[in-house]
């Protein structure tokens, strides 16, 4: 496992997370080939060459009540990431997103006097701001991708480095939407909606079928419309052709080429998260959409203090494109949002006009670069 100042632990919990902490890794291992790394993640941190404790599924799970029917899997990773970081010793611990988890975790690392490094900033500026607090006390080094993150933790006393965006860097060279098409056998010629249900199976659950319900719909009204269904890398494509089967608009499922797919369409349906930013960046007008359990909704609607919950608006501090947030997340008004682009140039250009800016907003390329370098920097052994 290398020796004890060469050895980094990482802990992503989500597939977003586990993208941009491979990335982080092969950034860090260009600084020092030496460099050694073991923790919790998915396939992605495991193909940078992380020893892995845990698969990333293991936590790959959202929302209050949902946490509660898995918190004896989710304790026993505690656990066995504060087992491990005790028999390492490990220069330090980066913990990537996944508040939930990370939050705690840092706590106690800090009791066994290993540094904490945070990538991707908890969400605290939009729910439980007294979350800051811990992060001024448990965190070492915050490193944000939204310059307003940094703004937000330098007036509250935390260490913090705005690095940018990842994703500016994953998604500059897409292919050529006519070839992607002729590769898929779709129809060049017809408007092609993207679905993009989520990379958790229980968001697959609640959002694919009202997506489907609303693409049915619009299939109804326009025929000249085809569409698809881009798979995240930690879903099984057979739930997503479990959904798709009974479909009347028989969506095209496209597996591994999620910019591409992005790419090739006009407009697309997203559900809340990263991939919002993915689509932004790729300048494609789209309907967000957020359902969970019941419970879970009614907490977060008491606790968030934010008038939206999709990060392309967040990070425009504006209502750029449309939210379907769990009551209005249903087939007829996912559908209506669509119709109204379908038909409206107008409305279609001043959406991507407003995109452009947020791409702006997210820095330029070589965030994981940036953050690689504070990193090394930061945990560097005193002579």
């Amino acid at each position: 496992m290398g020796q004890p100042q060469k050895h980094f632990i990482i802990v992503a919990g989500e597939a977003s997370g586990d993208v941009h902490a491979a990335h982080l890794v092969d950034e860090l291992k260009k600084l020092d080939p030496a460099l050694t790394f073991s923790g919790v993640g998915g396939p992605r941190l495991r193909s940078s060459g992380v020893e892995l404790y845990k698969d990333i599924s293991s936590l790959a799970v959202v929302g209050f009540v949902e946490v509660i029917r898995h918190y004896k899997t989710i304790r026993g990773i505690f656990d066995l990431v504060l087992q491990k970081i005790e028999e390492v010793k490990p220069r330090a611990v980066i913990l990537v997103d996944y508040p939930g988890f990370n939050l705690r975790l840092a706590k106690e690392i800090k009791k066994r006097g290993v540094k904490v490094i945070y990538y991707i900033s908890p969400q605290v500026w939009a729910w439980k701001a007294g979350r800051v607090e811990q992060v001024r006390k448990y965190v070492d080094k915050m490193l944000v991708l939204f310059r307003f993150e940094e703004d937000f933790y330098a007036r509250h006393g935390v260490r913090v480095d705005f690095v940018g965006h990842p994703l500016v860097d994953a998604l500059t060279a897409p292919v050529d939407k006519d070839k992607f098409c002729r590769r898929h056998g779709l129809d060049t010629g017809k408007l092609t909606i993207g679905l993009l249900p989520g990379s958790r199976q229980n968001e697959v659950n609640a959002l694919l079928p009202v997506m489907l319900g609303a693409a049915d719909r619009l299939q109804k009204e326009f025929p000249s419309v085809q569409f698809l269904v881009l798979k995240a890398h930690t879903i099984e494509r057979s739930l997503l052709e479990r959904y798709c089967r009974g479909a009347a608009c028989r969506p095209k499922i496209i597996e591994a080429q999620t910019c591409d797919g992005i790419n090739a369409c006009r407009l697309c349906v997203v559900a809340s998260g990263t991939a919002t930013l993915e689509t932004a960046l790729l300048e494609k007008p789209m309907v967000i959409v957020y359902k969970t359990a019941f419970l879970t909704w009614l907490l977060a609607k008491l606790l968030v203090k934010i008038p939206y919950i999709g990060l392309v608006n967040v990070v425009a501090g504006k209502r750029i494109v449309p939210e379907c947030v769990q009551f209005q997340a249903t087939p007829a008004r996912i559908a209506a949002e669509l119709r109204k682009m379908i038909t409206d140039e107008i409305r279609v250009t001043v959406i991507k006009e407003k995109l452009r800016e947020v791409k702006t907003l997210l820095g330029p390329p070589g965030a994981s670069r940036r953050a690689a370098g504070i990193i090394y920097g930061t945990t560097a052994p005193t002579p």
